[in-house]
């Protein structure tokens, strides 16, 4: 699939069937996400792939949507501040390296014909205890649901978006 196509056909879809994710598509995701950019090169994240169903059953219970369990995998970002490279100011910049991963996984999941819905409205202290991550600079940042959505996305169904002279400027 073109670059291209994959933004414009990408969705955050909410329910997906039980068809199992095929091991290739699942490790050209990896593939993409091992090329992502990071601050300095210092790659201070992990991405898992949960398809073991009690894990997955755990992660749900953190995030109260019934639709998240329904994927066959659920993808777990997990970020590492004390790696991670920090401003002149001491913050540390994880949530973008961990923007710019994800960005990767979920359109490496588009080109495979997968849906996802990007997620972090959970709260982090209790998705860190469910991944085991409790009194570490290591910290959950986002999940997502992976797998083959229930049905295609219509184009008359997606939200509409600003108009891109509203967005995007060239200044010479």
């Amino acid at each position: 699939m073109d670059i291209y196509e994959v933004f414009r056909s990408r969705y955050s879809y909410r329910a997906y069937t039980d068809r199992p994710i095929p091991a290739d598509a699942l490790k050209r995701m990896g593939e993409a996400v091992s090329l992502a950019p990071t601050a300095c090169n210092l790659q201070p994240f992990e991405i898992l792939v949960v398809l073991n169903d009690t894990l997955r059953t755990k992660i749900a219970s953190v995030y109260s949507r019934g639709w998240l369990q329904s994927a066959p995998a659920i993808a777990v970002a997990i970020g590492d501040r004390g790696v991670a490279w920090k401003r002149a100011e001491g913050d540390s910049i994880i949530d973008v390296d961990i923007g710019i991963v994800m960005q990767h996984f979920v359109l490496a999941a588009q080109a495979e014909g997968l849906g996802t819905c990007w997620i972090c409205a959970f709260e982090r202290a209790a998705m860190d205890a469910v991944m085991g991550l409790t009194g570490t600079e290591r910290s959950v940042v986002a999940i997502t649901p992976v797998g083959y959505p229930t049905e295609e996305m219509r184009a008359d169904k997606r939200p509409g978006r600003k108009p891109l002279e509203e967005i995007y400027r060239i200044i010479d």
